[in-house]
């Protein structure tokens, strides 16, 4: 998989297929569609349009928390939060797609592994208005003590460092062993986009 990782943001539906279109156009090829307060039928077809545009620059799709709708668009994958259905039972409904996992923890990241998850979103990195109910900030601090406890344990899985990632803190997060970054107020509504992502790519 690749290692930057852009989740979408958007004041619309609408809005969120072009800023994906945006990053695509400007050199990522790994996105997560993700949507809240939105019915089912509006997934579907934010799914079934933001699919159709990855497809054209050979970008990954990964559906957040909305298995039908992974399913519907023929997404490449489904990301689960903590308290969305299990990783398990998201493995027989969506078979063959990649499998994500949020986690805050050592623990949580423990039994993601145990549930053969393909990886793990790790956060958040630090404070971030994306998302709501924010879990405890894990630091940089936090994310090398959970890799050299992976590590210990003999334990090898893609893992993405998300919420509140700014580009000067990419080379410190690699030099934590970590895979890859996840980021989207960083790659929304820029207008040196591009730039941006060829200076995260060099970084990773």
């Amino acid at each position: 998989m690749e290692k930057l990782y852009y989740i979408s943001q958007g004041q619309s539906l609408e809005s969120h297929l072009q800023n994906i279109e945006k990053v695509c156009e400007a050199g990522c090829r790994l996105v997560q569609l993700r949507l809240k307060g939105v019915t089912q039928d509006e997934y579907n077809d934010t799914a079934i349009k933001a699919k159709s545009i990855c497809d054209r620059f050979g970008a990954t799709l990964i559906v957040n928390d909305n298995i039908d709708a992974a399913i519907a668009s023929g997404a490449d994958g489904i990301h689960l939060g903590k308290n969305d259905r299990s990783p398990v039972e998201a493995r027989v409904l969506a078979e063959g797609k990649i499998i994500g996992g949020t986690a805050n923890t050592l623990d949580d990241c423990l039994r993601l592994v145990a549930a053969e998850v393909d990886y793990i979103g790790l956060g958040p990195f630090r404070f971030t208005e994306t998302k709501k109910g924010l879990d405890p900030i894990v630091g940089l601090e936090g994310f090398q003590k959970i890799q050299q406890a992976m590590n210990s344990k003999g334990l090898s899985i893609l893992i993405y460092a998300i919420g509140g990632i700014q580009i000067e803190d990419i080379q410190s997060i690699m030099d934590a062993e970590i895979y890859g970054v996840s980021v989207s107020g960083l790659l929304t509504n820029k207008s040196d986009l591009k730039e941006r992502i060829n200076q995260i790519q060099q970084v990773l």
